[in-house]
């Protein structure tokens, strides 16, 4: 797990996951603009209870204000799963 990586678990431990896998893919995208300047690409599949009952728009606002200045820096892309407990 890379530093980055390490980060965005302790930022969305917030959402109490009960299951939480971040993917770095950024080697995917050499040469891409982003990783150019340093934001990975990474794939975050995470199940909550605290997206029960929420669209799939509210969960990600979820997500990227757990991130936080994450998102301006160190990330460049995420692909998200968001779901339920009972959505497995």
């Amino acid at each position: 797990m890379n530093e980055c990586q390490i980060k965005m678990c302790a930022r969305l431990a917030v959402l109490n996951p009960t299951i939480l896998e971040i993917i770095d893919e950024s080697r995917k995208h050499a040469g891409h603009a982003g990783a150019r300047d340093g934001g990975g690409h990474y794939v975050v599949r995470i199940v909550s209870a605290q997206f029960a009952g929420k669209s799939t728009v509210a969960r990600h606002r979820m997500i990227y204000s757990a991130m936080g200045e994450l998102m301006k820096r160190e990330i460049h892309a995420l692909t998200l799963q968001a779901l339920a407990p009972n959505e497995l």
